[in-house]
């Protein structure tokens, strides 16, 4: 925060939609856009080619879809392109099999400078109810680039619940452990 402006950067607020960067980059207005506004969600049907000898989705095509879908949520929050910066934390939890319906839903966690955290749930979907079972859960953290490649800032993010101020709270977190982890050589 800065002096002139008492409001935490993610805060959400009713007013202009920029705001003033602070200590962490350059004095500089950048937009700001809701979690809402990037929220991706994809579905797939598992067939044949998408199974392993066991009959169960391929864990590496899953990477796959969560790694492009993050892509997605960044880009279409910060406008221009993304590249993966990395993979902070990827559970498999379930497989998934033959036929079903595999569900993956996107959002943004938390946003610094030039990264985005980008958090990815992966469910199998029943047919014959419609609940979702998870079977993956990842934070993958994702840069802004410009057309040299370079980082880039990228917009605020807007918290307008308590679902999404947690997530805010726990990707700092995540954030603090990444930096810390750079540091000691990780």
């Amino acid at each position: 925060m800065d002096s002139k402006n008492t409001t935490p950067k993610h805060a959400a607020t009713d007013g202009p939609t920029t705001e003033r960067a602070t200590a962490d980059g350059p004095a500089t207005e950048r937009p700001v856009k809701s979690v809402s506004a990037s929220r991706t969600e994809q579905v797939h049907i598992l067939f044949p080619g998408l199974l392993n000898h066991q009959g169960h989705l391929y864990g590496g095509k899953l990477l796959e879809w969560i790694d492009e879908i993050a892509a997605i949520v960044a880009m279409r929050h910060c406008g221009g392109n993304v590249v993966t910066a990395s993979i902070d934390h990827l559970d498999f939890k379930a497989g998934a099999k033959m036929g079903e319906t595999i569900f993956i839903e996107a959002f943004l966690t938390y946003v610094g400078r030039t990264s985005m955290e980008v958090r990815i749930d992966s469910y199998v979907e029943k047919m014959e109810d419609g609940m979702r079972h998870l079977i993956n859960r990842a934070y993958f953290v994702m840069v802004g680039v410009d057309q040299n490649g370079k980082p880039t800032p990228v917009p605020a993010l807007k918290i307008e619940t308590i679902g999404e101020q947690a997530e805010w709270e726990a990707g700092k977190k995540r954030q603090e452990l990444r930096k810390r982890r750079v540091t000691e050589g990780f």
